[in-house]
């Protein structure tokens, strides 16, 4: 393999890195610190059309994230690096990680796509997402990594379904409890 291959690959990888980091928006901010590891069965790379293809079985390992699907393919126009785009495929493709809080935020969809450029994630195709027990699912969800901004909707004749459990979005403490006093004798 020459220098340019092995760059244009290496970019691939970390393109992979940068979607991996990217789904959850809280994550444990050691895990980018972590070696990550990119498993398949196969592995190819178009260098004339700059696209990396891991196939059959891919696992992304970085820390606390895990992320598996069928293929994930990394496509960086040469004109413009800044534009990659990452597309994981899968049934489902699935995720996992740790938030800074020990929280584990998890969730699957038949697509994952992430627009580097505009720090875009969208999944696609039953999508879902979950909290602890609260969640999410919809035929599509979109998540703007730094405004941290979702929208999920769904196919005519269908609806979004968000569940929430109040008691797990509550501060828990000596402060939440005398606030709570306060406003019951009002």
């Amino acid at each position: 393999m020459n220098q340019v291959t092995k760059k244009r690959f290496i970019q691939g990888a970390v393109a992979s890195a940068i979607f991996a980091l990217s789904l959850p928006a809280m994550a444990l901010k050691s895990d980018t610190q972590q070696p990550m590891t990119i498993n398949s069965v196969k592995q190819s790379l178009d260098l004339e059309k700059n696209v990396t293809t891991f196939t059959d079985d891919v696992v992304i390992k970085q820390g606390s994230i895990d992320i598996r699907a069928n293929k994930v393919v990394v496509t960086r126009p040469s004109s413009d690096s800044d534009k990659i785009v990452i597309e994981a495929f899968g049934t489902p493709v699935t995720f996992y990680q740790l938030q800074d809080d020990g929280k584990p935020i998890k969730g699957h969809a038949s697509k994952a796509r992430y627009e580097v450029d505009k720090q875009l994630v969208t999944l696609t195709g039953n999508a879902y997402l979950e909290q602890l027990d609260s969640n999410i699912q919809g035929d599509k969800i979109t998540y703007i990594v730094p405004t941290q901004q979702m929208e999920a909707f769904s196919d005519k004749g269908k609806r979004v379904t968000t569940v929430i459990l109040p008691a797990q979005l509550q501060e828990k403490g000596p402060a939440a409890n005398k606030n709570s006093s306060a406003s019951k004798s009002k």
